[in-house]
């Protein structure tokens, strides 16, 4: 796929993001009356809710596969027979919290003591970590936030809006912006859920934040290939590979 083919599809990812938050604070000032409460509702969108952080915290683990479905026009990506004899941005194939070693990606990881985490994964472990947490006590235990439910959907409004643009950021604010993310997905799902209290809105909220899931892997692999795409280091393979996309 080309950059160019790849920036309008995340235009429209944006404008579809966005436009549902937009959608969700309406809904936060503008409560509808909604009739015929179920008993089960918050026990199956708990449920939902938490297998897609359990599947969030497992792509943290294993980045690789699941990039590999992600991976928008590389499936059929062949490398050519020199491919041997090219670095990897100059340097080697090895990777530092799965970014490689060339300095161009710097901002993208963090350090403690001589180990390198990658910031935007560590955020993402503990965001759907903390919101685990968070979610059984609210979907399974007697948390009560009706007082409080619009202010937590602004809230998390606010959250989800920074982490789509988390590429922006560097090192331990990215990964400080990446748990904001989830954590204001929850607020959000949390939010309506005391204020509505309808099953289908529900369901629409959980549906919207695995869409701003996919627009923030398509921002980052954009950013990515930017940075790649615009490298001038000498026998770059990962440029190779991404000029070879286009």
């Amino acid at each position: 796929m080309s950059q160019q083919r790849h920036k309008m599809d995340i235009t429209y990812q944006l404008l579809v993001s966005f436009l549902g938050l937009f959608l969700i604070a309406t809904l936060a000032l503008f409560p509808p009356t909604v009739t015929g409460d179920l008993s089960w509702r918050k026990t199956v969108i708990g449920f939902i809710f938490s297998s897609i952080c359990v599947l969030g915290i497992l792509a943290v683990f294993s980045p690789n596969p699941c990039l590999g479905i992600l991976d928008i026009g590389k499936k059929n990506r062949t490398v050519d027979s020199d491919s041997a004899s090219l670095a990897a941005h100059g340097t080697s194939d090895a990777l530092q919290g799965h970014h490689p070693t060339c300095g161009k990606y710097d901002a993208h990881i963090f350090r403690i003591k001589n180990k390198i985490f990658c910031a935007a994964c560590t955020g993402l472990l503990l965001g759907g970590l903390l919101a685990l947490a968070v979610a059984a006590v609210y979907f399974f235990g007697d948390w009560s936030v009706a007082e409080h439910s619009s202010s937590l959907v602004l809230l998390g409004i606010v959250g989800v809006s920074l982490g789509l643009f988390q590429f922006k950021f560097k090192n331990l604010v990215r990964l400080s912006v990446n748990t904001i993310f989830v954590l204001g997905s929850l607020l959000i799902v949390i939010g309506v859920d005391a204020l509505i209290k309808s099953l289908f809105l529900d369901l629409f909220v959980v549906s919207l934040i695995v869409f701003w899931l996919f627009t923030r892997i398509s921002l980052s692999q954009w950013d990515h290939e930017s940075i790649c795409s615009g490298c001038e280091i000498e026998n770059c393979r990962k440029r190779r590979e991404v000029n070879a996309c286009e």
